[in-house]
This record gives C-alpha cells, sequence and structure tokens, in this order.
C-alpha cells in the first residue's frame, strides 16, 4: 500500500497528531516542528516519544516527514538570520532522534543578492556543522519553484549542496511536483525525463519523499501557488504517473495542498482509487 498523508498539525503533540492521521485514513504524515514562521518549540516529553514510536508500529507508520519553519533560511545575507537558522537545525535535529529513523525536510533558503554561489556554500556550511555520523534522522533539501533567489529550483543547485556535504549519507531530496512544475520541469507530459535528468544529477537513490501537490501557476511559472490536487495545472493521469512510477511508489506522500482535515481526507481516498486502492 502506498504511503499517503498529509501535513498534520502539532497541537496536542506527536501522539495526537499520529491520531488525527490515522483517523484521516493517512499512514504517513508532515508537520511542522515549531510555528511555520518561527519561535520556540514546544518540549517534547520522552515518556510521549516512545508512546509515539508504539502507535506507529500499531499503524504501520514507518516514516514521516517532519518540516523545517519557513523562516529558516541558511543562506541569508543577515548574520542574524543565519544564526536562527542554526539555532533551530540544531534544536529540532536533536528533538528529532527521540523518534529516531524520520526524515526533516526543510527549504535551502534565498541567497538575497549574494549570489547562488554564496549560498549554495552557506547551505552546505550549516549542513556540515549539524549532521553528525551516528543520527538517525535523514535531512532532506526540497525542490524549489525558483522564485527570486530562492536556492534548489534547479537540479544542479542541490548537486552542488550535496556534493560540498560530508556525511552524504544523512541528507537526501524532497520533490515537491508543484515547485519543480513551477520551475520549469514538465513532469505532466515528460516525466520519466525530468526523473531521468534527476538521476543523472543528484541521484535517485537520494530521493526521500515527495510533497504531492497540484500548481496553480502551471509549467514554469515559478509562483509557488499550491491547489488542490483536482484543481490545478496537472491531470489526474499526470499525478496518478507521479504515484505509481517505480522510482517514486514506495516513498512518503505529503498532500500540501490547501485544504482542511475533511478535504485532506477526501484526497486521500482519491489517490488511494488512483493507484487501485480503494
Amino acid at each position: 500500500m502506498h504511503r499517503i498523508g498529509c501535513h498534520i498539525s502539532s497541537a496536542g503533540g506527536y501522539l495526537a497528531m499520529g491520531e488525527r492521521a490515522v483517523a484521516l485514513g493517512a499512514n504517513t504524515f508532515a508537520f511542522f516542528t515549531r510555528n511555520p514562521r518561527g519561535g520556540s518549540a514546544k518540549a517534547l516529553d520522552p515518556e510521549e516519544a516512545l508512546a509515539f514510536q508504539a502507535f506507529c508500529r500499531a499503524h504501520d507508520i514507518d516514516r514521516i516527514v517532519a518540516h523545517a519553519p519557513y523562516t529558516l533560511n541558511a543562506c541569508s545575507a543577515k548574520e542574524n538570520v543565519r544564526e536562527f537558522a542554526r539555532m533551530v537545525f540544531e534544536d529540532d535535529l536533536k528533538r528529532m532522534e527521540l523518534t529516531p529513523g524520520h526524515c526533516y525536510n526543510f527549504h535551502p533558503g534565498s541567497h538575497i543578492g549574494q549570489g547562488v554561489e554564496t549560498g549554495i556554500d552557506q547551505i552546505a556550511a550549516l549542513l556540515n556543522d549539524m549532521l553528525w555520523p551516528e543520527m538517525t534522522t535523514t535531512v532532506l533539501l526540497e525542490t524549489m519553484a525558483g522564485k527570486g533567489s530562492e536556492i534548489g529550483g534547479r537540479f544542479e543547485e542541490l548537486r552542488a549542496i550535496r556534493d560540498k556535504v560530508h556525511l552524504k549519507e544523512h541528507l537526501g531530496v524532497c520533490l515537491d511536483t508543484c515547485h519543480i512544475l513551477d520551475g520549469g520541469y514538465d513532469i505532466e507530459n515528460h516525466l520519466d525525463d525530468v526523473l531521468d535528468e534527476f538521476d543523472r544529477i543528484v541521484g535517485l537513490s537520494c530521493l526521500k519523499a515527495v510533497h504531492l501537490n497540484n500548481s496553480v501557476g502551471g509549467l514554469g511559472c515559478h509562483k509557488d501557488r499550491h491547489a488542490k490536487i483536482e484543481e490545478g495545472a496537472l491531470s489526474r493521469e499526470a499525478i496518478t504517473r507521479v504515484l505509481c512510477h517505480p522510482a517514486l511508489r514506495d516513498l512518503p506522500f505529503i498532500l500540501e495542498t490547501p485544504n482542511d482535515e475533511a478535504g485532506y481526507a477526501a484526497e486521500i481516498r482519491l489517490l488511494r482509487g488512483w493507484c487501485g486502492e480503494a
């Protein structure tokens, strides 16, 4: 069975998140480690973490995808913003180890006029400071739409970051279907070609999760505006090809569509029907 889930509010803690996910028909989920706009994170009780791990085993949830706050910018031109990124990254990765074996996803950042090469150097430097050999969490660079000075809108930029990271075994990629379509990769008509290009530049073995989103703007718009699964530029056929592609189908698929929980439950049922699991 495909791993399909959605973003879940972190209110109530890990166990409450798991219970809400299962109630929606999900067998994976994502959550923000703290307020998406930044701020401190609620302390995690080790006993709750153990109860959550037992809950996941009981409900066949073997991989979840935590998300760093949007305000984390490892390559900002402002030193205080880069220092905030360092503080959040270090704190989040320590917390992730209380629920071992999952993924921590982050937006690579925006270089804000410093240039792509400087931005890549700063992102890689942070990762080299934060990753350690014994960690169980896999850190994921997210593919981006390429708006403004964003880094990660081209596969070559993700490769350049990865090339500079020492502990590559702890670093992967999360592919966002809205972002790469908006960034100019035609997954509507040429999914195999796009994945071949990714494999040649980065390596398909680096793909660890998929953000399954439709796009308001469509191919090459560089807008990063998510649409509901049936309402954007990607057709049902294209989304089904993504779900069922041999290189992707075993990954966790996380919905980040503009929905409430009832909407997410409906989309999870819909996707399971499209891939023959209804």
